[in-house]
C-alpha cells in the first residue's frame, strides 16, 4: 500500500471520531479577491478579473472548517455593522458555528485584499477593522465558551492581549491551546508558555526561534523547537506537505495530489482539521493526516470558506484515494 493510501485510511478513522467541542478566538474578515495571470511586482499594475467578496479571516476559516467536519464549534470575535458583517455572520451560521461569542461593533469589519495568480499562489494584505476591538475584556466575558471546549484555536490576527488572555483561560482549565504563528509579529514568552501545539511554516519558525531553518535537517529543527520550549510543533511546508514534531518523534506527511486553483485559506483549513482531531483525542500525526486531505481539497476551489467541504465530501475524497 502506498503512502497516500495509508494517510487516507488514517484520515478516515480520524474523520469518524470527530464531534468534540472546539473554540476559536480571533479574526473574522471579508476577503476581497482578484484573479490575475501573474502577481504584480513592486510598482507594477497588472490586469485582473472581477472582484469577488467572500467570507474569510483566519479564525473564522478555522471555525468553519471545524464545524463542517462535525466538531461542536464556537467562535469569539467581532464584526462591523456593515454589509460585510452580515455576510460574515451568515457564513459562520450556515456552517453550523455557534456565534453567540461574536459581537457586532460600530465601524468596518476586518478585511483582506487578495491577489491570486494562474498557478494558485497569492498575496494578501490584512486590514484589522473590528478585529482590533477583540480585547482581553471581551474574551473574559465569553470565558465559558473557552472552558467548555477540548481545544482552543488562536492566531495573531487578533490583538495580543486577547490572544494571551484566551490562552491563559484555556491553560488554567486544562484546554489544549493551539497557536498558528501567523501573521508574524513579536510575541511575549508568557504567551508561548501557554501554548501546547504550535503551527508554523519554515519562515515563521526561523523568525520565532531566531535561527535559519533547514527543513531537511531534523537535528536543527529539533533544536529550534527545543529553544522555544515546545514539545509539539507542526511545520507546514506548502506543496511539500507538513512535518510533525511530537516529543522528539518526527513524521513527514505529504499533501494529496489535486488540481490546485487557489491556495487561499488552505492553511486555515489545515489548522481547523487539526483542532477538531485533537479535540477528539487523536494524535498530532493522525490529525495532520486528515488536515493534509482537507487542505489539499480546499485548494481546488476559489476562496477560503467557499472552498471548504463538509465531512461527507471529505470522506468521498479520501475513499477515492484508495482506488
Amino acid at each position: 500500500m502506498n503512502q497516500t493510501k495509508d494517510i487516507a485510511l488514517t484520515a478516515q478513522t480520524v474523520l469518524d471520531a470527530l464531534g468534540a467541542p472546539v473554540t476559536v478566538v480571533g479574526s473574522i474578515n471579508a476577503d476581497l479577491t482578484v484573479e490575475t495571470e501573474r502577481l504584480p511586482g513592486p510598482g507594477e499594475t497588472v490586469i485582473g478579473g472581477p472582484l469577488v467578496t467572500l467570507p474569510g479571516g483566519k479564525s473564522a476559516n478555522q471555525a468553519v472548517t471545524c464545524a463542517l467536519l462535525g466538531a461542536k464549534t464556537k467562535i469569539i470575535g467581532a464584526v462591523g455593522n456593515d454589509g460585510h458583517g452580515d455576510l460574515l455572520m451568515a457564513s459562520l451560521n450556515s456552517a453550523g458555528v455557534d456565534t453567540t461569542g461574536v459581537k457586532r461593533r460600530e465601524g468596518a469589519s476586518g478585511s483582506t485584499l487578495i491577489t491570486v495568480d494562474a498557478a494558485g499562489e497569492n498575496t494578501i494584505v490584512y486590514s484589522a477593522g473590528t478585529n482590533a476591538l477583540v480585547n482581553a475584556e471581551l474574551v473574559r466575558e465569553e470565558s465559558k465558551l473557552i472552558t467548555s471546549a477540548k481545544t482552543l484555536g488562536l492566531c495573531l490576527e487578533a490583538p495580543l492581549d486577547a490572544v494571551e488572555e484566551a490562552a491563559r483561560i484555556a491553560h488554567e482549565a486544562g484546554v489544549k491551546v493551539v497557536l498558528n504563528f501567523s501573521p508574524i509579529t513579536q510575541v511575549p514568552d508568557s504567551l508561548l508558555k501557554l501554548v501546547d501545539v504550535l503551527i508554523v511554516n519554515q519562515h515563521e519558525l526561523a523568525v520565532l526561534s531566531g535561527r535559519e531553518i533547514d527543513v531537511e535537517d531534523l537535528d536543527q529543527l529539533r533544536e529550534a523547537v527545543d529553544s522555544l520550549g515546545m514539545t509539539q510543533v507542526v511545520l507546514t511546508l506548502g506543496g511539500d506537505g507538513s512535518l510533525v514534531l511530537d516529543n522528539g518523534e518526527s513524521t513527514r506527511i505529504p499533501i494529496f495530489p489535486v488540481d490546485t486553483v487557489d491556495t487561499t485559506g488552505a492553511g486555515d483549513s489545515f489548522m481547523g482539521s487539526l483542532l477538531s482531531a485533537l479535540a477528539a483525542g487523536c494524535t498530532l500525526a493522525d490529525g495532520a493526516c486528515l488536515a493534509a486531505a482537507v487542505s489539499s481539497l480546499a485548494t481546488t476551489k476559489v476562496g477560503a470558506q467557499a472552498s471548504y467541504r463538509g465531512a461527507a465530501a471529505v470522506r468521498s475524497f479520501l475513499e477515492s484515494q484508495e482506488l
